[in-house]
């Protein structure tokens, strides 16, 4: 990254903050209008959210990378693409400005802005939907920035708004939104007593997931002669 660390850190915190207030914003919608039809609150919900991801990556990847999410920050840190330090600091602006941005849609709603969520989301299905999920993400970024990097935006965003579909637990894919989502009684939250366990699966999810693009998209190296 050649852009100073402030202005990367500014990119991070207002994508961040942009992109949680979108998924969550627009589940609150949702769940308004969809009269009860939770397949239509989901469908609203996932199209807002590949949206936000389409237009926030493409803004603010030149400048930050448009992580927005401390899985992929992890991955560019273990790959060196990003330094540990910048890393840390990523990853706290990301959870920070993120729970932020739950609060601004709670305020733009005219809800209590403190909140817990109540909504249960545990066991071997879900967790295994979150590995799926974040593996594919990580995958996708990846291989997508190997072989066609301005595709990017249009990648990420298509995969996220299809694995809130196929995965069992639509999706979170992102250690920080799931903590911010425990902060929500919405359609998007989760309890916060099943936030580890979705984290822990995230983070599996990860690891597989730059295990399996380092096989599929090695780096190639050009020997002097």
């Amino acid at each position: 990254m050649t852009e100073p660390l402030a202005r990367r850190l500014l990119a991070e915190g207002i994508g961040s903050a942009m992109l949680f207030a979108a998924v969550i914003g627009s589940g609150i919608m949702a769940e308004r209008l969809a009269g009860g039809n939770v397949a239509v609150a989901l469908l609203a919900n996932s199209v807002a959210t590949g949206a936000i991801l389409f237009v926030l990556i493409t803004l603010l990847g030149p400048i930050s990378g448009a992580h927005l999410n401390p899985a992929v920050s992890f991955v560019m840190a273990l790959r060196g693409a990003l330094a540990w330090r910048d890393a840390a600091t990523y990853v706290l602006t990301q959870l920070v400005c993120g729970i932020a941005g739950a609060w601004l849609a709670h305020v733009m709603f005219d809800v209590q802005i403190l909140q817990v969520s109540t909504h249960l989301r545990a066991g071997p299905g879900q967790w295994t939907g979150e590995a799926v999920a974040t593996f594919g993400l990580v995958l996708t970024i990846l291989g997508t920035a190997r072989q066609r990097p301005t595709s990017v935006p249009a990648a990420v965003a298509l995969y996220i708004t299809a694995a809130y579909w196929f995965t069992s637990s639509t999706s979170f894919a992102n250690p920080a939104i799931t903590v911010a989502r425990g902060l929500t009684d919405s359609f998007s939250g989760i309890a916060p007593r099943d936030v580890p366990m979705f984290i822990l699966f995230q983070l599996i999810g990860t690891l597989l997931g730059m295990l399996a693009a380092n096989v599929l998209f090695p780096v190639v190296t050009h020997r002097r002669t």
